[in-house]
């Protein structure tokens, strides 16, 4: 037999994660039903905080069909895949969604949408819910840690490109597609994937958007897919594949992490996010909230941020435009502006990332004095950590330091924690304390419950 002829036959990437994810016998662990369900009291939360804001309306208004899908806090249906855009645009839309912890890319965003859409057409229940989403999240992780950072440095947004395929994942899965047509769906995905990160030069809306793309391409490959259609099976691994286009190829591939599925588990370490913000800033507010508490801001001279190489070029270049953010929306990947309202204003949540605080002078002022340090010691972006050095006029420097992200798997959010930042961002929304309560309760019962249905929980959730 020839080399070509053993080639042909071997089994791909695709081909090895469709077999294990749509057979039956594949075990979850044990926290799967309480992980996936802060994921989705997460999603739910973001999608009516985002509800009202420019643009989402925009999204919502661009759809040219009506449908009978659910955008979550809206009254208007949608077709499939506007949904998906909308839902998953909202979730994303304030960078205040679930991150994963081990290479930063984010979940819900792009896996929640597609399951609402398919709960409109199919039955869902709990199980389906878990099961999906888990098997789909478990499939981004480990695509993200393949070859740390080196689809940021190609410019591209990981959750965008990668989302896709989890999108793919979570609708094949739910559609329960025969393993050969899931490995096409993800080979037909691999065509669709997109999501450059050149909205960081003028904080411009695009990286929104990313999941809610990647969340409607999913659910059209599956479909596609299981109506005949056929794409590289080879898309991973091949020699004109995903990672030869979307990752720096100076950057060391390790395919490895794509075998042995379920084994161990990547996407229980997924973390929810305290602040409003980019995922990499996180450690660092809670360094200048520290600071805020034991140093006159009046005094502060200066202040230098110790800082993994890796996030230079999201985070602080350049210099000028992160100091003085050209839109709130930039200002969330800014570590310079979001020290300075941890220090201002104690927190880093919704309001602090709007035009008003974006033209407060005590935040611009104090911006201008934060500067940053390579420290190649930093676990960057195996863990996220935080290192301030505040000097101030009278001569001392003081040093605040967190050493991991809160709300990861190192301090993780307690149940309350998890509601608290739920009610909050359905208040912001613009619902009633008492029905984002109320909302609260419907999703714990679904996730309590054997004989939970998907399409009656979302069609009971307030607009």
């Amino acid at each position: 037999m020839d080399k070509n002829s053993t080639e042909a036959e071997s089994t791909s990437i695709a081909e090895n994660f469709a077999n294990w994810a749509l057979d039956e016998a594949t075990a979850l662990p044990h926290t799967s039903n309480q992980i996936i369900a802060r994921m989705t009291y997460d999603a739910v939360g973001l999608m009516y905080a985002a509800r009202n804001e420019d643009y989402i309306l925009s999204v919502k208004e661009s759809a040219i069909e009506k449908g009978g899908c659910r955008a979550v806090g809206h009254k208007t249906k949608l077709g499939l895949y506007d949904s998906c855009l909308v839902n998953g645009t909202a979730i994303h839309g304030e960078d205040f969604d679930d991150t994963y912890e081990g290479t930063p890319v984010h979940l819900a965003a792009s896996l929640v949408p597609p399951m609402i859409a398919l709960s409109s057409i199919c039955q869902i229940d709990r199980h389906d819910w878990v099961r999906s989403i888990s098997l789909a999240a478990e499939l981004i992780c480990r695509l993200v840690v393949v070859a740390p950072t080196a689809i940021h440095r190609q410019g591209f947004h990981p959750t965008g490109v990668l989302g896709a395929f989890g999108a793919t994942a979570v609708a094949g899965v739910c559609l329960q597609l025969q393993p050969k047509q899931l490995a096409s769906a993800l080979g037909i995905v691999g065509s669709m994937t997109s999501g450059i990160i050149e909205y960081l030069a003028e904080g411009t809306w695009t990286k929104r958007m990313h999941p809610g793309w990647a969340a409607a391409s999913g659910l059209k490959a599956a479909l596609m897919a299981r109506n005949g259609f056929l794409g590289p099976r080879t898309v991973f691994e091949g020699e004109h594949g995903f990672f030869k286009a979307f990752a720096d190829p100076s950057i060391k591939q390790d395919l490895s992490v794509l075998d042995n599925w379920g084994r161990s588990w990547h996407f229980d370490q997924v973390a929810f996010k305290p602040f409003a913000c980019g995922t990499m800033t996180q450690p660092f507010i809670d360094c200048a909230i520290s600071a805020r508490g034991k140093v006159d801001i009046k005094d502060v001279e200066k202040i230098v941020a110790h800082i993994g190489e890796g996030t230079v070029h999201r985070l602080w270049e350049p210099l000028d435009e992160k100091r003085r953010p050209s839109t709130p929306y930039g200002a969330k990947f800014s570590v310079p502006y979001c020290v300075a309202v941890g220090m201002v204003f104690g927190d880093a949540g919704l309001l602090q990332f709007t035009e008003k605080t974006l033209a407060d002078d005590r935040v611009i002022e104090l911006a201008h004095r934060v500067s940053y340090r390579i420290n190649p010691e930093d676990p960057y972006p195996r863990d996220y950590v935080g290192w301030l050095e505040v000097h101030t006029r009278s001569g001392v420097v003081h040093h605040f330091k967190q050493p991991c992200m809160r709300g990861g798997k190192n301090q993780p959010m307690t149940d309350s924690e998890i509601k608290s930042k739920f009610i909050a961002n359905c208040t912001y929304g613009r619902l009633k304390h008492e029905e984002a309560s109320l909302a609260f309760e419907s999703l714990e019962l679904f996730f309590s419950s054997p004989d939970s249905n998907a399409d009656r929980l979302f069609s009971e959730l307030p607009v």
